[in-house]
């Protein structure tokens, strides 16, 4: 078997002596299982094991075989001449804990177990749970079961049992997935992108997606993770290994899948409802700057981009076409995706002036396909200008590149002699992603400039490269904090007592420095009045029998102008409802928004900006996130919404402060950072933003130990 790779290729600086070296780097490795009957995983582990030039010490462990594919092969483990770093076993789900056992008494620290290991069909319904006990005890790292294997090109290292012909060159990007299948897909396919390090991750009944991702950070060449993910077995875990890849400035792109919405069923509050249990990981993602996408193409695409372009400096993106056409389904697109261009200026449009055909326009974005006469010196040149331009950030040109096409080669010379020239990215994206390019696509890559397909991943990947940039130099600032004594006292109050009334919840807010209406609470109609009086005409009138969602029960008045319609509202609603009523302030007119704090069992709880009143559930315009959330990202979240564009005010209605919407949203996350351990759920809903401010005019708060369903929905008996 001949290298692939050269010692320069392989030469690995790491941090010494994490534990999952045995398993991800080995020096020597057995393999239970060896076969050289062909198209098994027994014969596959073998002859990949070094396809791409490792020159690692390789066992193969068969007691009916002497040799197995060239190599010596030996009865068992404690046959070898010495102990190895790491054990393969490639048996049968019924072999795998004997195998398990063999190679911890052998002494090995890392194992990989391609078969499932679930017999719970085949009469063994505890294999499984026997071998994480088994592992978990011996403190052997183990990937599997139920693993594709694990690539590490920097060392030329092949641990899997499934084949392919497809060579594997070290490069910076690196890949973790909880599929098997997405495993095979994007490691053995497509050469453009070159990995430090693929896992199949299984079963994880010792080593999970967070161990991978920490031991990827402590390397050097990792530029970029790729994540797809099911879900984290170990919450605390994957928090900490995401909050490591934010400080230390290396990208996660993330593909979460398994988006259901079946905890809404057991929900008290909005926020429950209209989060559902994927929304956690959003919160997480964008608190820890994780890219999210929602498809392997944009998984594939993020992390070529980012894992071989520098980072983008501060501007927008500058773009070269070689159809107008297709110049505006970009525009169209890049608009959609909020991908900004760059403004360039006079100097730059002069320069691209002198080599364009009579006819196209000195713009950005450029179409520069005119006559075709001496193109290529033509296309380098305004791409040279474009990059040149202070305003720039990276530039990228939108091409249909093909294999043998004299047109797309000499784009492309002109395109990487340009990338050449700058620091800034620089990129290739074609608009139909089934062009047939791969030979001319792989060159150009190789060559540092990144080849994406499809006019949408590219820009999204471009999005993702530039809020990166956003991310490192945003500032951050937060409200002042409360009191010592006002946060002692909240905390007492919610581990101690029932759920709080919306005039308690209220009053939370306003502690929290978030504005709420003038109310009172009455038990009678004398008190009702009594109470209008003092706030002053017009009031409103709300039920104050503990119902979750008054509205649905017509437990809501507003604008009530004088005592004759006090009365009678109060008169309908004590009859229905009860009798227990709060009078409070009308506020002013304003955008309706919804702040809310919902609880994972896993990851505890995350804060939640949506488009408040009745319709919040309809609506479902949301945006989340982990508390605490600074004041800029509060912006950014609301922002996000569909609804904030009705902020911006408009045929004779004045813009609402968006800066005082921020401010509370930000306050509410200070308390959710606080208090969020108490609390099971909390709506705050509506929120009125208006041109003087925003007022918080109703709450509900569950305590974390009151279970959601004793909420009463009933009239008080």
């Amino acid at each position: 078997m001949q290298a692939a790779v050269t010692v320069a290729d392989r030469d690995v600086r790491v941090a010494p002596g994490h534990r999952l070296d045995p398993l991800l780097q080995p020096r020597s490795i057995a393999f239970i299982g060896a076969s050289e009957r062909p198209d098994t995983p027994g014969s596959t582990m073998i002859l990949s094991a070094a396809a791409d030039g490792y020159d690692g010490r390789l066992y193969p462990v068969n007691p009916k075989r002497s040799v197995v594919h060239g190599l010596a092969c030996y009865p068992d483990l404690a046959s070898l001449p010495e102990r190895v770093d790491h054990v393969v076993i490639g048996t049968a789900d019924a072999a795998a804990e004997a195998g398990l056992r063999a190679a911890i008494d052998h002494g090995a620290r890392a194992a990989t177990i391609f078969s499932g290991c679930d017999m719970s069909g085949s009469g063994d319904p505890h294999l499984l749970d026997r071998l994480t006990a088994i592992a978990r005890e011996a403190g052997i790292a183990v990937c599997g079961p139920n693993t594709m294997g694990i690539l590490n090109p920097r060392i030329g290292l092949r641990v899997s049992g499934f084949p392919s012909s497809v060579s594997l060159r070290p490069g910076a990007a690196a890949l973790i997935t909880q599929s098997g299948s997405v495993f095979s897909a994007l490691a053995f396919n497509d050469q453009r992108l070159k990995y430090s390090l693929c896992v199949s991750s299984g079963r994880e009944i010792t080593v999970g997606s967070e161990h991978y991702l920490d031991w990827l950070l402590d390397r050097a060449e990792t530029r970029a993770i790729g994540l797809f993910l099911e879900a984290s077995r170990r919450p605390e875990e994957f928090v900490a290994a995401l909050e490591k890849a934010d400080r230390l400035g290396i990208p996660i792109v993330a593909l979460k899948v398994g988006r259901t919405a079946l905890s809404a069923r057991f929900a008290a509050s909005h926020s429950g409802a209209i989060t559902g249990d994927a929304a956690v990981y959003e919160a997480i993602f964008r608190s820890h700057g994780v890219i999210g996408v929602e498809t392997l193409d944009q998984l594939a695409a993020n992390l070529l981009l980012l894992s071989t372009v520098p980072p983008a400096p501060a501007g927008g993106l500058v773009v070269l076409h070689d159809s107008g056409c297709e110049r505006v389904i970009v525009g169209d697109l890049a608009q959609r995706e909020g991908v900004p261009f760059a403004s360039i200026g006079d100097a730059t449009v002069a320069k691209l002036r002198d080599h364009l055909d009579s006819g196209l326009q000195p713009d950005n974005p450029l179409d520069v396909w005119g006559s075709g006469r001496d193109f290529e010196v033509h296309v380098e040149a305004c791409l040279d200008a474009m990059l040149e331009d202070p305003a720039s950030a990276a530039g990228v040109l939108f091409e249909d590149i093909r294999t043998g096409s004299y047109i797309a080669t000499g784009f492309t010379n002109a395109v990487v002699r340009s990338a050449a020239k700058t620091a800034k990215p620089v990129a290739v994206v074609t608009n139909y992603a089934s062009v047939n390019h791969r030979a001319l696509a792989l060159a150009v890559t190789e060559a540092g400039v990144p080849v994406i397909d499809g006019t949408e991943e590219g820009l999204r990947a471009i999005r993702a490269l530039f809020a990166r940039r956003d991310r490192r130099a945003r500032t951050i600032a937060f409200p002042g904090r409360v009191a010592p004594d006002v946060l002692r006292r909240w905390r007492a109050r919610l581990a101690a007592g029932p759920g709080l009334d919306e005039t308690e919840a209220l009053a939370l807010l306003a502690d929290y420095g978030i504005a709420t209406p003038r109310m009172t609470v009455a038990q009678s109609l004398d008190e009702a009045l009594a109470g209008a009086r003092e706030i002053g005409f017009a009031v409103a009138l709300k039920t104050a029998n503990g119902m979750a969602h008054k509205s649905d029960a017509d437990g809501v008045r507003l604008a009530i102008a004088d005592e004759a319609a006090l009365r009678a509202a109060y008169e309908d609603m004590s009859r229905r409802l009860g009798r227990r009523v709060i009078v409070a302030a009308m506020a002013p007119k304003g955008i309706e928004f919804a702040f809310g704090i919902a609880r994972d069992p896993q990851f505890g709880p995350f804060v939640m900006v949506a488009a408040g009143g009745i319709w919040i559930e309809v609506l479902n315009d949301r945006a989340v996130a982990l508390a605490p959330v600074s004041l800029e990202d509060a912006s950014a979240m609301i922002s996000e919404l569909r609804v904030s564009r009705l902020l911006d005010g408009g045929r004779g209605v004045p813009p609402a402060d968006r800066a005082a919407l921020a401010d509370a949203f930000s306050r509410f996350c200070l308390l959710a950072s606080d208090l969020g351990d108490l609390i099971g759920e909390m709506d705050v809903n509506p929120l009125l933003a208006g041109p003087q401010g925003c007022v918080a005019v109703d709450a509900l708060l569950v305590p974390r130990h009151v279970p959601p369903r004793t909420q009463s929905m009933e009239k008080p008996r």
